[in-house]
C-alpha cells in the first residue's frame, strides 16, 4: 500500500527560528535607518515571504530588494545557525520516514538557506527534497511552493499532506485541495490556524505523529 507523502514547513514546525529571523530583520532595518519594532511585532515576520513583510515598510521595490539583501547578508553568516529543533519532532520525522512515507520540506525561506539548514538537522536525511523560494522572489508564496513540490516530485495533491504552523501553510494546502495539519507549537496559534480552515490541529509532535499514522 502506498503511503501518503508529507510536506513539512520549516520555521515554526521543525525548528524554532525566531532568534535568527528576528535578528536578521532588525539588522536590515537598522542598516536602512528604520525603527526596529519590539519582539512581538518582529515575530510576525516569521512565515510570510520576506518581500511581503518589507514592502509596507519601504514602499518602493528598489528599497525592498536592498532590505532583502541585507537580511540575507546576516543570515548567511549567523542567522541560519540561530535556531533550536523542537523537542520530539525529530523522533516523529524519523518514525514517519521509517514507516515508508516520502517526506519533503516546503518553505517560504529561500531554497539555498533552507537546504543548508535541513542538511544540518540530525534528521535532515529523512527528507527527499527541500522546496523553497527563489532568490528573486518569483516563487515565494505557499500555493506556488506547493505547486513546485508536486511537480518536482511527480505527485498529485490527493496523495499529500501539508504540515505547518501558520495560516499560509493551511491556505496553500487548501488552494490545492490538499489535506493539512496545523501545529500549535509554532508561531501561528490555534485561532489563526482554525480561521484559515485547518483540517486538524496537533498540540505536540507526538500528537502529529498519531494524526499522520492512523
Amino acid at each position: 500500500m502506498s503511503r501518503d507523502v508529507l510536506f513539512f514547513d520549516l520555521d515554526g514546525t521543525l525548528i524554532d527560528s525566531a532568534v535568527g529571523i528576528t535578528r536578521c530583520v532588525a539588522y536590515a532595518l537598522e542598516k536602512m535607518e528604520q525603527p526596529v519594532p519590539g519582539d512581538a511585532e518582529l515575530r510576525k515576520w516569521i512565515g510570510p515571504a520576506l518581500r511581503t513583510s518589507f514592502a509596507p515598510v519601504f514602499g518602493d521595490a528598489q528599497r525592498v530588494e536592498q532590505a532583502v539583501e541585507l537580511y540575507r547578508e546576516r543570515f548567511d553568516l549567523h542567522g541560519w545557525l540561530e535556531h533550536e529543533v523542537y523537542a520530539g519532532i525529530g523522533e516523529v520525522v524519523r518514525g514517519l520516514h521509517g514507516a515508508g512515507h516520502r517526506l519533503a520540506v516546503v518553505t517560504a525561506k529561500n531554497e539555498p538557506h533552507a537546504r543548508r539548514i535541513v542538511e544540518h538537522l540530525p534528521f535532515g536525511g529523512c527528507f527527499e527534497d527541500v522546496i523553497g523560494a527563489t532568490e528573486d522572489g518569483a516563487r515565494s508564496h505557499k500555493p506556488q511552493l506547493i505547486a513546485e513540490a508536486l511537480q518536482r516530485l511527480s505527485l498529485a495533491s490527493a496523495q499529500c499532506w501539508m504540515v505547518g504552523d501558520r495560516r499560509m501553510d493551511i491556505e496553500g494546502a487548501r488552494h490545492h485541495g490538499m489535506r493539512n495539519v496545523g501545529v500549535l507549537w509554532g508561531f501561528g496559534g490555534r485561532e489563526e490556524l482554525t480561521a484559515a480552515g485547518a483540517g486538524a490541529l496537533a498540540s505536540t509532535p507526538a500528537e502529529l505523529g498519531r494524526l499522520l499514522s492512523p
